[in-house]
């Protein structure tokens, strides 16, 4: 057991530091949500499991506050997974794989950033969710694993692939990229 705990710690720092090599490609990122931001735009963010997770926890930063000293209007952002009323009816009467598309069609606009999440990079709902984001005009941009799988080939705005084949490294280096993403746009955005 002190094995697998200290062996995940481990690789847990080790995908963290090779993060850090990335810094000049999240700033890219960055500068493209803070372009929509300053247009009035907004950003819609999704996944599955953890990823679903993950999407609610970085709009919360910035619909809420990512540091409660920081006195700052709201910061727009929409998590697609938190009706359950919506999932359910789109995954029951339309089917799984139109789950974010369908709601992308609807709230998003030219304006906007649409963020997906998918460790593999091959979810078919954030697939075509992205892709409906580019149909209507909104910058698409996809986070993967290492790999990116398919989501890395569809001609996406910004390509975030993280460091890892492993799902929950995957996962962490995401909302690690989540954080500094909140605190970049709340600092740019509000300068505190």
């Amino acid at each position: 057991m002190e094995n697998t705990i200290r062996q995940s710690l481990k690789d847990s720092r080790e995908a963290k530091q090779k993060l850090e090599a990335m810094s000049k490609e999240i700033e890219e990122m960055c500068k493209i949500i803070l372009n929509c931001y300053k247009n009035k735009g907004k950003m819609i963010i999704f996944g599955n499991g953890g990823s679903a997770a993950d999407a609610q926890h970085i709009a919360a930063e910035l619909v809420c506050l990512l540091d409660r000293k920081n006195e700052r209007p709201s910061i727009p952002a929409i998590a697609l997974t938190v009706n359950t009323s919506i999932l359910t009816a789109i995954a029951n009467d339309i089917g799984y794989e139109q789950l974010f598309s369908r709601q992308v069609h609807d709230l998003v606009t030219d304006k906007d950033v649409v963020i997906g999440l998918s460790t593999s990079g091959n979810s078919p709902n954030v697939i075509n969710a992205l892709q409906s984001a580019k149909e209507r005009g909104a910058k698409a941009i996809a986070w993967t694993g290492a790999k990116g799988g398919k989501m890395a080939e569809m001609g996406n705005d910004f390509v975030l692939k993280v460091p890892s084949d492993t799902c929950a490294r995957i996962q962490e280096m995401h909302i690690t990229v989540g954080h500094v993403m909140c605190e970049v746009i709340e600092k740019e955005l509000y300068g505190r």
